[in-house]
C-alpha cells in the first residue's frame, strides 16, 4: 500500500509539475501588456555573398527607431533584434534559436532569405512564434493549414514568374527562352512559376537552362552557354551580387536577348549601377514598391515622407537603393500589425491579426496595389506592374496584373 501511496505521490507531483512548467512557458511565449517595450526578432545577411540585402535590415532598425523617438506604439517602445546569418541557413538556425529561446523574442519579422527560412519553418511553426512578414517569395510561405504561424511578405515568385511569362506569350510567342537561376528553393521556385505560366509551350520555348551556387565566384561561363544556346530571351532569376555579373557579361559578349530580371534583384543602386546603367537598359522586371529614383514620385506625400526619414535616419546610406524601401513597408507593416493588436500582445493575436488585412494601401506600395490576407489565404501582396529600365530608372508600363 504504502508503495502504491508512493507512486500517486509521484505521478502527482509530474502533473503539478507539468502544469507549473506550461504556465512558465506561456509567461514565456507571450508578451505581459504592461511592459514597456516589445521584443521583435529577425536575420539578415549583413556579410557573405548576399550581403547586399543587409541594408534591409538597417532600414528596418532605422524605422523602428522613428518609432521609438516618436513615443513607440500604444505606449511601448520597440526592441528590434537583427542579427547576421550570412545567408548560411545553419547560420540563421542558430541566430534563430537565440532569438527564440534565449532573448526570447514575441516574434519574428521580416527574416531574409529563401534557403535560409526553409532552414527555420519547421522549428517556428513547432515553437509556436510567429514568424511574419518572410522576406522572400517562396510560396510556400502561404501554407495557413501546414504551417499556420509562417506568412510572407513579397508578390509569390510563382506569381511574379507567371507575370513575366503572360508578357512573352503576349508579345514575343516564338521567344527561344534562356534561364539562369540560383540552385536553391529561391531559383526553382521561379523556374516552376515560369513553366506554369508557359503552360504547355514551355518545352518548346524553353531552350537553355543553368544553375548556379551562392558561392560561386562568378557566373560568366554559365551566361557564354547560355548565349550559345541561340535563345533571343533571357530569364534572369539571381540575388543582387550575380544579377550585376550576368548583365554586365551578357553586355560584354554582345548578347541582346529580351532580359527580364527578377524583382529582388532590381535596386538601381545596388545592382544596375554596378552592372553599368548603360548595359542594363531594356530590361524588364515587375514591381510593386515605389522606386526611389523615380521622378514620377517627386512630389509624392509618401516619397516625400520617405525622403525625410531616411536623410534623418539612415544619412550614411544610398537613398538610390530600392533596398531600403523594401525594408521601410516592412517595418511600417509590423507597427500597423502592433496598433491593431493594441494591449493583446498574445502570438495568437498576432497571427489573427496578420490573417485580417483587409485592402490596405501601404505608404510606398505601387498605386492600385494592396494587402490582402484572410485565414485561408496568407499570400500578401498579390499583384504588380510591369517595368522597363530606360538607363536612369524602371518606367512603369501596361496595367497592375494580378489578383
Amino acid at each position: 500500500m504504502k508503495s502504491n501511496h508512493n507512486i500517486k505521490t509521484l505521478i502527482l507531483a509530474m502533473f503539478v509539475a507539468s502544469v507549473l512548467i506550461g504556465c512558465g512557458e506561456q509567461q514565456t511565449d507571450d508578451q505581459d501588456a504592461s511592459v514597456d517595450e516589445i521584443k521583435i526578432g529577425s536575420t539578415n545577411p549583413y556579410s557573405g555573398p548576399a550581403s547586399a540585402y543587409g541594408t534591409i535590415g538597417r532600414a528596418e532598425s532605422a524605422y523602428f527607431k522613428m518609432i521609438n523617438d516618436q513615443g513607440g506604439i500604444n505606449g511601448r517602445k520597440i526592441n528590434f533584434i537583427s542579427l547576421d546569418d550570412g545567408y548560411s541557413p545553419p547560420r540563421t538556425v542558430e541566430q534563430i534559436r537565440k532569438l527564440v529561446e534565449e532573448e526570447e523574442v514575441l516574434f519574428l519579422a521580416g527574416t531574409l532569405g529563401t534557403p535560409t527560412n526553409s532552414a527555420i519553418h519547421k522549428y517556428v511553426n513547432a515553437k509556436g512564434v510567429p514568424h511574419v512578414f518572410v522576406n522572400t517569395g517562396a510560396t510556400k510561405w502561404g501554407d495557413p493549414q501546414n504551417f499556420p504561424w509562417t506568412m510572407g511578405f513579397n508578390l509569390s515568385y510563382s506569381n511574379e514568374s507567371k507575370i513575366y511569362a503572360q508578357y512573352v506569350l503576349e508579345n514575343k510567342p516564338d521567344a527561344k527562352i534562356a534561364i539562369l537561376y540560383q540552385n536553391d528553393d529561391y531559383g526553382k521556385d521561379y523556374v516552376h512559376g515560369l513553366k506554369e505560366g508557359l503552360g504547355d509551350k514551355a518545352d518548346t520555348m524553353i531552350v537553355a537552362e543553368a544553375s548556379y551556387e551562392v558561392t560561386d565566384p562568378t557566373i560568366d561561363s554559365q551566361i557564354i552557354s547560355l548565349r550559345a544556346s541561340g535563345a533571343d530571351t533571357f530569364y534572369n532569376v539571381t540575388t543582387p551580387k550575380f544579377a550585376a555579373q550576368a548583365i554586365r557579361k551578357a553586355n560584354d559578349i554582345g548578347w541582346k536577348p529580351l532580359h527580364l530580371l527578377n524583382n529582388v534583384s532590381t535596386s538601381v543602386g545596388t545592382v544596375l549601377e554596378p552592372a553599368g546603367l548603360e548595359k542594363s537598359v531594356g530590361l524588364i522586371t515587375a514591381l510593386y514598391l515605389k522606386d526611389p529614383v523615380d521622378p514620377q514620385w517627386a512630389d509624392d506625400e509618401d516619397m516625400k515622407a520617405y525622403t525625410e526619414w531616411f536623410n534623418k535616419y539612415m544619412p550614411d546610406e544610398s537613398i538610390d537603393d530600392a533596398f531600403n524601401v523594401n525594408g521601410y513597408i516592412i517595418a511600417s507593416g509590423v507597427a500597423r500589425l502592433l496598433e491593431a493588436c493594441g494591449d493583446d500582445l498574445t502570438r495568437a493575436n498576432i497571427m489573427k491579426q496578420m490573417a485580417s488585412i483587409k485592402d490596405l494601401q501601404m505608404p510606398m506600395m505601387l498605386p492600385g496595389i494592396t494587402w490582402n490576407t484572410s485565414a485561408e489565404d496568407f499570400f500578401l501582396i498579390e499583384s504588380a506592374q510591369l517595368a522597363r529600365f530606360d538607363g536612369k530608372e524602371w518606367a512603369l508600363f501596361g496595367d497592375v496584373i494580378g489578383n
